[in-house]
């Protein structure tokens, strides 16, 4: 983009700014510490010129909206066409409350539905299991059977709205449970719009909430691709987390090399079960963090679309445009979130939400102020969605795409992202991909040595946490409304799930499970089996049973 003429004269008027202009600033005011770096570690220059560009090619690097490498955007007119959707995660209690709280988000002005599960249910344990006793609708909706997926969605019409489920473990019992639901409506499998989370792969060294072990989830996995390629053409099957690497305590760099790197087993894997690249990989979506770090976030959600775009392409061959598209959603970060003068969080959740649009996220999830103390209050929720809305309709940075494009930091840093990310990935390639790179213990730590590192910089104060370390108040500065969960919510749950037990066809619900046990040894696609099962209010934790039986149950590799 520069010719080396002009680059030389800005090189020669650099040098002379810093040995003339700079040293009388720093003897006034000096600078506040001796070196800054990013949450991943990469220096932060005081200055960037296009020296630090010098080999970017527009066309190579960047192009235009909505052309390959997609750097820039998915698509050519970005927001000025459509808005990213915004969509709370929500879930508490009984079905009937996580109801009433969707419509009320509806109402307020939400464009898309997110579903947060209990730990029972993300354990695929049923809510009358002597082991889920206390943790009943406690951290997210309590969905045992059908019966609960029916008053989940009761009056919501599922050809109107696309629903993302915070689901892995038991993802098929619970997609089967929302494609019984469209069925009942009259809804055609092909107008079901949605998500699945979907990914197990990250489980076993992020969120750590596994009931498989890594062979069989993975399969899982490709069951609902294969599933969805063939019937439920709008739907994503899986979404790649980033997030929950970035909870567990990743950087950024980390965050975004493992969750390409887990994208590329999936789509290994698929390719293993027989299906073609462009059939399956158009649908495929990304989920990602956005973290405090204003400019490495945005270049982390740039260097991801153009780094998915190139392993697409070179890669697996793809040849539809679309296969090279890095759809994806963000949720602004909750491990940034502090129990100390929570007002606060309202201001990073803004500064997080401005990166990811600025990022070009087609999907948002702005986490409420309260959410270190509890589950979000309706007031809480609805300043988070408001904040979305602020940024969409008054800011402006919605009206013109990628506007930092060009900028010689955030140029700058996108190309260290995808450098740095690519190490990575080439790293974990030579253990023989993901899964020995987990059984090695390799990614967990990874994880870890961040985390430490992370914690160590706020302990010594090198990295300042406003209210937690500096600028500590006695109390805190408003008192919040907190969210409780009645104890009565757990006897009600158990109530409905008996009378669920009671009224089915039991002799017809022990055949289904038999049959899902015979074509799990067979190792079919379980996902029809899965849907007849449910159909017949088989139960989440009696199918987990079955596949437990069959698959075995996952065991921490612990990690020194």
């Amino acid at each position: 983009m520069f010719d080396q003429q002009g680059l030389r004269k800005i090189a020669k008027e650099r040098e002379r700014w810093e040995k003339t202009t700079v040293p009388s600033w720093l003897r006034r005011n000096p600078e506040r510490k001796d070196e800054f770096k990013t949450t991943s570690g990469i220096n932060i220059k005081r200055l960037y010129t296009p020296e630090d560009v010098r080999n970017l090619d527009y066309l190579r690097d960047l192009g235009f909206p909505g052309q390959f490498p997609f750097t820039r955007s998915l698509h050519a007119t970005m927001y000025r066409g459509r808005l990213w959707t915004m969509r709370q995660f929500s879930g508490f209690g009984t079905a009937e409350q996580t109801n009433k709280r969707f419509r009320y988000l509806l109402r307020e002005g939400e464009t898309g539905l997110s579903v947060a599960f209990d730990y029972p249910t993300i354990m695929g344990r049923d809510s009358d299991d002597p082991m889920c006793n206390g943790e009943v609708g406690v951290c997210g909706v309590a969905v045992s059977s059908l019966k609960d997926m029916e008053t989940l969605f009761d009056g919501i019409p599922l050809d109107k709205v696309t629903t993302s489920m915070t689901i892995n473990g038991p993802a098929t019992m619970l997609l089967a449970m929302y494609i019984a639901i469209g069925d009942k409506q009259g809804v055609p499998r092909g107008k079901l719009g949605g998500t699945t989370q979907n990914d197990m792969l990250k489980e076993f060294y992020a969120q750590k909430l596994c009931i498989f072990p890594p062979k069989p989830s993975v399969k899982l996995v490709v069951d609902i691709i294969e599933y969805c390629t063939k019937h439920l053409p709008k739907w994503n099957p899986v979404s790649i987390s980033g997030y929950h690497i970035r909870e567990a305590g990743s950087n950024a760099v980390q965050e975004l090399a493992f969750t390409l790197a887990d994208g590329i087993a999936y789509v290994e894997s698929t390719l293993e079960r027989g299906l073609k690249v462009d059939d399956f990989a158009p649908r495929l979506s990304f989920f990602f963090a956005a973290h405090n770090n204003f400019f490495e976030e945005i270049a982390k959600f740039r260097a991801a679309r153009r780094l998915w775009a190139k392993i697409m392409k070179e890669r697996f061959k793809a040849k539809d445009p679309r296969s090279l598209w890095m759809r994806m959603h963000v949720q602004t970060s909750g491990c940034t979130l502090t129990a100390q003068q929570p007002v606060n969080n309202v201001v990073r959740v803004a500064l997080q939400s401005l990166a990811a649009v600025l990022g070009g996220t087609q999907s948002l999830h702005t986490n409420s102020l309260d959410e270190t103390l509890a589950l979000p209050s309706e007031e809480a929720v609805t300043v988070a969605l408001r904040t979305q809305q602020i940024i969409a309709h008054e800011s402006g940075v919605a009206d013109t795409v990628d506007p930092l494009a060009g900028s010689y930091c955030v140029e700058a840093l996108t190309n260290e992202m995808e450098e740095r990310a690519m190490d990575y990935i080439n790293k974990i390639d030579d253990m023989g991909g993901v899964i020995p790179a987990i059984e090695n213990g390799f990614l967990q730590k990874e994880i870890a040595d961040s985390a430490y590192k992370y914690q160590r910089e706020i302990d010594n104060k090198e990295r300042i946490l406003v209210g937690v370390n500096d600028y500590t108040v006695e109390e805190d500065w408003v008192p919040l409304k907190i969210l409780r969960i009645a104890p009565d919510v757990e006897a009600e749950q158990l109530a409905r799930l008996q009378k669920v037990k009671r009224e089915r066809n039991n002799a017809r619900v022990k055949e289904v499970l038999d049959k899902l046990h015979d074509a799990a040894d067979r190792d079919e696609n379980l996902m029809p089996t899965i849907i007849e099962a449910v159909k017949d209010y088989a139960t989440l934790g009696e199918i987990t049973n079955v596949l437990r039986s069959v698959f075995g149950e996952y065991q921490e590799l612990i990690v020194i």
